[in-house]
């Protein structure tokens, strides 16, 4: 089985969005973790965005990238430029990719400004997973 790492400056929204969403396109045929260069705590208004489209991260936890070391990944997606400039050398064949995406956690404005913003990432992220998925994991995913 595949391991996939998601890494994330504070292991908070993208990269907890991300695993989410890789989760569920990869249908427990794959291992699913993500990190940050710190942690910060699961953001909760990614835990709502992502419960809006029906996938449940409220038991995720923030984990930093010391923790898991000792994994041989198979693939590290790093989603933000900060984590790919700071992640640390991984004695690991594991092949990456790197997607900056926009920090939702920065938006400003209303309730339902910072939200939308919220929705507009986690869009992204969940086309950039299920293509992940597609191409990297399809030996792993049974199709219907």
């Amino acid at each position: 089985m595949k391991k996939v790492l998601v890494l994330c400056t504070g292991n908070s929204c993208r990269s907890q969005i991300a695993e989410g969403y890789l989760r569920h396109f990869a249908d427990g045929n794959a291992q699913i973790y993500s990190a940050g260069i710190e942690t910060h705590g699961v953001n909760p208004r990614a835990i709502k965005v992502m419960h809006e489209r029906g996938i449940d991260i409220s038991s995720h936890t923030s984990n930093n990238i010391n923790e898991y070391m000792d994994i041989d990944f198979d693939f590290v997606i790093t989603v933000c430029d900060n984590a790919k400039e700071s992640c640390p050398y991984f004695p690991t064949k594991a092949k990456k990719f790197h997607y900056n995406f926009p920090d939702p956690a920065k938006a400003t404005g209303t309730e339902d400004e910072i939200m939308g913003r919220f929705k507009m990432v986690s869009e992204m992220i969940k086309s950039y997973c299920f293509d992940f998925v597609q191409e990297n994991l399809k030996d792993e995913v049974i199709t219907s």
